[in-house]
C-alpha cells in the first residue's frame, strides 16, 4: 500500500520523491535546505503550484510612506515561476503576469488599493477648478487613493500660479522701468490652496505612521502562524483536525495584512515551505487531499471562466483591476491542484492574462499616440503666439485684438491635454517663454501709451482746476461761454491711465454740473421776472395806443421820453417773447414823426431808444452788429458823396444856376447831412460802450 500511495502522488504532483532535498529561493535564486524525506514520504513539493511566484499584499493593505511613489512598478522579488515550472515556454505569459504581480504588490505597498476616481485633465481647468478639486478630493477618507490625483492637481496649480506671478513681475518691471526690487502680489486663492493640500498633507502622514505601527503587529502574527503550522506539522495528530487547524491558520494568514518589505519575501516563503511541508503528510489520508484538489481544480476553473469574458470586457482598465484581485484570489486563496491538470489550467490562467494585459497595453500605446496629437497641437499653439508676438502693431485697438487671440491660445493649450512625459516640461518651458516674449513687446508698447497718458493726465487736472475756480462764479454772462469752451476741450483730450480715469472725470463733471446747476436756477429765476416783466409791457403798450400828443414840442418831447423810462423800468422780457419791444419802436417812431423836430433829431431819439433797448438787454452781439452795420453805412455814404464830387468836376464850365449842377450839389449835401447823422450814431454806440 505505501509504495502504491507513493506512485500516485507522484503522478499527482510532478516530482521525484527521493530526488528532492533542495528548493530554489525565489528571491535571489540560492536554495534554502529541506528536510530530509524517507523512503515512505510524499515529494515536498506537492504543493509548490505557487513556488517562486510574487505574493502581494491584499487588496488595500500595505506600507504608506512619503517615498512611496518612488517604488511604483518595482518587483518585490527577482524571479517568478509559473505552476508548471516551464518558465521560458510561456515569456509572453509571464510577462502579463508580472505586470500583475507587480501591480498587486505596488498596491500593496502603499495602501491605496483600488479606485474608480477618474484622473480627470486637470490641465485644462483654471486656478479656481483646481482648488475646488482638491476641496473635494481632500475631503475623501481613502487618502491613499487620491494621492496621484492630489498631487497632480498641485503641480498644475502652481505652475500656473508662477506663470501668474511671472506675468505680474513682468508688468511692474516695465512699470518701474526695471525695477522688481519693490514687487509683491497678494493672491488669496493660493493661501487657500496651500491650506488645503496642508490639511491633506497631514491627514496623510497620520495615515502612514498608523500603518507603519500595524506593520510590526502583523509581522507578529504572521510569525505566530508560523509557529503555528510548525507545531501542527510536527504534532502528529490526527490528519482531519490537522487539515481543519491549518484551514484556520491559512484564513489567519491571509487577514494578517501587510508586513515591512524587507521581511516580506522570507516569511512568504517560509510559511509556503511549512505549507508544503502539511501536504507532504496528506498520503495518510488520500481521499481528503484528491478532494482538496478537486475543489481547487474547481474555483480555479471558475476564476478561468470570468477571466474569459473579462477579455470581452469593453473598459479594459476595469477588467483588468479585476484580474489583478482574480490573481491575488488564485495566489492566496485556493491551493494546488492534481499535477495531470496542473501545467495546463496554469498556461490557460497565464495566456487569458496575456490577453488581456496586451489589450492594456494597446489601449496605453493609443493613449500614448493621443499624448503625441497633443504635443502637436500644443506646439503650434507656440508657434502661433510666437507669430502673434512679432507682428507690429502700433495701436491699442489691434493690441487688444492681440491680446484677445492670446488669451483664445493659451486656453486652448491648457485644453489640448498631455503630452509624452518626457517633454512635458520642454513644452510648458516653450510656452512660457512665447507668452513672456508677447507680454514684453504689449508691456513695451503700453509703457510708450502711458508717458502720452500722463500727459493727458496733466491736461484735464488743470481744466478741472480751472473748472472748479469758476464753479461759483455770479457773472454768469462772461463765465458760461469759458466752461463751454472747457467742455470742448476736454473732448479733445486722449486717455489717461486707467487708474485714474474715473477720479478725474468725477472731479470735472462735480465742478461742472455745480457751475451749471446754479445758471439753471439763476435762469428759472429771471424767467419768472421776465414773464412778469412782458405782462406789465403788453399791458403798458395797449395804454400807449391811446397816447395823444399836445402839440406842445418840449412837453410832447418829455412825455415820450418818460415812456421810454418806463417801459425800460418794466425790465428784460424772455427771448422768445422780444417781439413786444418792435412793436414799441413802432408807436415810438410814430410818435417821432408826429412831433416837430428835425428828421435828424427824430431818427436819434428813436436810435437811442433802441439802443438803451438794447444796452438793458445786456446784448452785447445785437450792439456789435448795430456797430458794424453803422461804420458800413458811413462808407457807403462817403462813397457816394465821393462819387457825386468826381461827376460833378464834368460840369466845370457849367453855369452856377445850371438844373443838373444845382440837383447834383443838393445831393451831395443831403449825403453829408446823413453822413453826419450816422456818425452821431457810431459816437453814440462806442461812447457807450466806455461807459
Amino acid at each position: 500500500m505505501s509504495v502504491e500511495k507513493n506512485d500516485n502522488l507522484h503522478e499527482a504532483d510532478g516530482q521525484p520523491t527521493h530526488e528532492q532535498n533542495e528548493a530554489i529561493h525565489p528571491e535571489n535564486g540560492s536554495t534554502v535546505e529541506v528536510p530530509e524525506t524517507n523512503e515512505n514520504d510524499e515529494d515536498i513539493t506537492a504543493i509548490r503550484e505557487t513556488e517562486g511566484q510574487i505574493f502581494p499584499l491584499m487588496e488595500n493593505e500595505g506600507v504608506e510612506n512619503e517615498e512611496s511613489s518612488a517604488h511604483t512598478g518595482e518587483a518585490i522579488a527577482d524571479a517568478l515561476i509559473n505552476e508548471g515550472g516551464n518558465a521560458g515556454q510561456h515569456a509572453g505569459a509571464l510577462s502579463a503576469v508580472e505586470a500583475i504581480e507587480s501591480s498587486n504588490a505596488e498596491a500593496g505597498e502603499d495602501g491605496a488599493g483600488h479606485h474608480d476616481i477618474p484622473m480627470k485633465n486637470y490641465e485644462a481647468l483654471s486656478m479656481e477648478q483646481l482648488v475646488a478639486e482638491l476641496e473635494t478630493l481632500a475631503g475623501n477618507d481613502k487618502v491613499m487613493a487620491v494621492k496621484d490625483h492630489v498631487e497632480e492637481i498641485r503641480k498644475e496649480f502652481y505652475a500656473k500660479y508662477n506663470h501668474l506671478i511671472e506675468e505680474k513681475k513682468d508688468e511692474y518691471s516695465h512699470d518701474n522701468n526695471g525695477d522688481t526690487a519693490g514687487f509683491e502680489y497678494h493672491f488669496p486663492l493660493k493661501n487657500r490652496f496651500d491650506s488645503l493640500y496642508n490639511q491633506y498633507r497631514d491627514r496623510k502622514n497620520s495615515h502612514f505612521k498608523k500603518l507603519q505601527n500595524d506593520l510590526k503587529g502583523n509581522l507578529e502574527k504572521r510569525v505566530a502562524i508560523i509557529e503555528e503550522l510548525k507545531n501542527i506539522i510536527d504534532s502528529g495528530e490526527n490528519i482531519k483536525d490537522a487539515l481543519k487547524q491549518v484551514n484556520d491558520l491559512r484564513e489567519r494568514w491571509k487577514n494578517a495584512g501587510p508586513i515591512p518589505r524587507d521581511k516580506y519575501n522570507h516569511v512568504w516563503n517560509n510559511y509556503h515551505f511549512h505549507i508544503e511541508r502539511f501536504y507532504d503528510h496528506l498520503h495518510l489520508d488520500r481521499e481528503v487531499r484528491d478532494l482538496d484538489f478537486k475543489h481547487n481544480l474547481e474555483q480555479k476553473q471558475r476564476i478561468i471562466a470570468r477571466v474569459e469574458e473579462l477579455v470581452q470586457e469593453e473598459d479594459v482598465n476595469k477588467a483588468f483591476r479585476e484580474l489583478q484581485a482574480l490573481h491575488k484570489i488564485w495566489k492566496e486563496e485556493i491551493g494546488p491542484v492534481s499535477r495531470e491538470h496542473r501545467e495546463e489550467i496554469w498556461n490557460r490562467f497565464s495566456e487569458l492574462t496575456k490577453q488581456l494585459h496586451d489589450k492594456r497595453e494597446a489601449l496605453a500605446a493609443k493613449a500614448k499616440e493621443l499624448e503625441s496629437e497633443n504635443l502637436k497641437k500644443k506646439q503650434e499653439i507656440i508657434t502661433q503666439i510666437e507669430a502673434i508676438a512679432a507682428e507690429k502693431v502700433n495701436a491699442h485697438s489691434g493690441w487688444q485684438g492681440q491680446i484677445d487671440k492670446v488669451e483664445a491660445l493659451r486656453e486652448a493649450f491648457f485644453r489640448a491635454g498631455k503630452v509624452p512625459a518626457e517633454v512635458n516640461e520642454e513644452t510648458w518651458a516653450a510656452f512660457k517663454n512665447a507668452v513672456r516674449n508677447f507680454n514684453a513687446q504689449k508691456n513695451s508698447f503700453y509703457k510708450d501709451i502711458k508717458k502720452d497718458q500722463q500727459e493727458n493726465l496733466n491736461k484735464k487736472l488743470a481744466l478741472v482746476e480751472k473748472a472748479r475756480s469758476l464753479q461759483d462764479s455770479e457773472d454768469f454772462a462772461a463765465t458760461t461761454p469759458v466752461m463751454k469752451q472747457i467742455q470742448e476741450e476736454w473732448k479733445t483730450i486722449g486717455h489717461v491711465p486707467r487708474k485714474f480715469s474715473d477720479s478725474v472725470w468725477k472731479d470735472f463733471k462735480a465742478a461742472c454740473n455745480h457751475y451749471f446747476d446754479r445758471l439753471h436756477e439763476h435762469r428759472n429765476a429771471a424767467n419768472s421776472e421776465e414773464l412778469e416783466a412782458f405782462e406789465k409791457k403788453k399791458e403798458y403798450l395797449e395804454q400807449l395806443r391811446d397816447f395823444q400828443l399836445t402839440g406842445d414840442h418840449k412837453t410832447d418831447l418829455d412825455a415820450i421820453k418818460k415812456h421810454i423810462e418806463n417801459w425800460k423800468g418794466f425790465g428784460r422780457v424772455p427771448q422768445s417773447r422780444r417781439h413786444i419791444e418792435g412793436k414799441f419802436n413802432k408807436i415810438l417812431d410814430a410818435l417821432f414823426d408826429k412831433l416837430s423836430l428835425s428828421k435828424k433829431d427824430a431818427d436819434m431819439a428813436r436810435f437811442n431808444s433802441r439802443l438803451e433797448q438794447m444796452a438793458e438787454g445786456d446784448n452785447a452781439r445785437r450792439i456789435e452788429n448795430e456797430k458794424i452795420f453803422i461804420m458800413r453805412k458811413i462808407d457807403e455814404i462817403q462813397g457816394e458823396i465821393f462819387q457825386l464830387e468826381n461827376n460833378i468836376q464834368f460840369f466845370s464850365n457849367a453855369k452856377g444856376d445850371n438844373p443838373l449842377v444845382k440837383e447834383v450839389k443838393k445831393n451831395i449835401e443831403r449825403h453829408k447831412q446823413e453822413l453826419q447823422t450816422w456818425r452821431d450814431k457810431l459816437t453814440q454806440i462806442r461812447n457807450m460802450k466806455q461807459e
